[in-house]
């Protein structure tokens, strides 16, 4: 028994803020950006939350899927920037949409979150334990950027993406997961907790010490990204007895055109098979999986029966690959 993809949905924050806009409040311009990330504009929360546009994303997957919130077991929840630390985003979601029967939990693991999620739902499908599974990646990273450092604010987004999948026929997919924790300083963002205390009981305890943004070393990420992920690609196709040229989309977390390229130059695969949406969006992380697959899905441009890989890499350091087969 597997999990198939019945149907996706996704909820982008109204307000958009373009490259110009950000080069009015920092040290940038819509051709530097460009060049280096592919990216144009990106959706900002204004009064939307991350458990909002997981519900609305929910919703959409769950209309789309011709599935009941009533019917769903369980709901998973990818991210790292929730409004909520208690209860789980997944149980604020399942309030909202009124699933009532799901077990609900969070998990975080970044930029490879939703890919991580997705297969550990295809593992409580292959144990028999659910039938209905509502999966989402959900991100409000602009509440953890620090909008004076160029090097990340003019990356990163927010927006949620959402998958329904149903019980199904087959095997278990192929799948390649790893972490390296000793590279994590390359990407990291401190708790708002973390003030270095000796107890939680102090006068002070609520004093700002600091903000805490996204830290990042850009030029060890491209590297990590560009070496790693076609390394990882290529063993989950030699454990599928696929080649490169025997899948149709290679879905990959939406961080930068640049490492799109270098991805597709070291698999000696075309650039056309690796479909990209960073450009209105920016790196969304959690949620650019399951908003770029809504985008494909909705637009046509899945076809049953269609090869596909999905790859997410990012801060732990984290990355992974899916092979599946279309469905929907």
């Amino acid at each position: 028994m597997i999990g198939i993809i019945k149907g996706t949905g996704a909820c982008l924050p109204e307000k958009e803020v373009d490259n110009n806009e950000l080069a009015r409040i920092m040290d940038t311009s819509d051709e530097w950006i460009r060049e280096r990330t592919g990216i144009i504009r990106r959706h900002l929360i204004s009064g939307e939350t991350t458990v909002s546009m997981s519900a609305r994303a929910a919703e959409r997957a769950l209309e789309n899927a011709g599935v009941a919130a009533e019917d769903i077991d369980m709901i998973l929840v990818s991210t790292v920037s929730s409004n909520v630390v208690l209860p789980s985003t997944a149980c604020a979601v399942q309030e909202l949409i009124g699933a009532s029967r799901a077990v609900c939990f969070d998990l975080n693991a970044a930029c490879t979150g939703f890919l991580f999620a997705l297969n550990t739902a295809q593992a409580y499908f292959h144990a028999g334990v659910v039938g209905k599974v509502l999966i989402i990646g959900a991100e409000s990273l602009s509440n953890l950027v620090n909008w004076a450092d160029r090097g990340t604010a003019i990356l990163f987004g927010d927006g949620a993406g959402a998958a329904v999948l149903v019980a199904g026929e087959g095997e278990f997919p192929q799948l390649v997961m790893q972490s390296n924790g000793t590279k994590g300083d390359v990407l990291t963002c401190s708790s708002p907790f973390d003030r270095g205390k000796d107890s939680p009981v102090k006068a002070d305890m609520a004093a700002s010490q600091g903000e805490t943004y996204i830290q990042m070393n850009g030029q060890e990420v491209f590297k990590f990204a560009v070496r790693q992920v076609p390394k990882c690609i290529e063993e989950l196709l030699e454990k599928c007895d696929k080649r490169p040229e025997d899948i149709d989309l290679f879905v990959l977390h939406q961080a930068n055109a640049r490492i799109m390229e270098g991805i597709a130059k070291r698999l000696k695969t075309d650039i056309s098979k690796f479909p990209m949406n960073l450009m209105e969006y920016g790196n969304t992380s959690s949620a650019s999986i399951p908003i770029l697959l809504d985008e494909l899905h909705r637009s046509g441009r899945l076809k049953k029966g269609m090869k596909l890989v999905l790859a997410g890499f990012g801060a732990g350091l984290s990355w992974g690959a899916t092979y599946m087969e279309w469905d929907a």
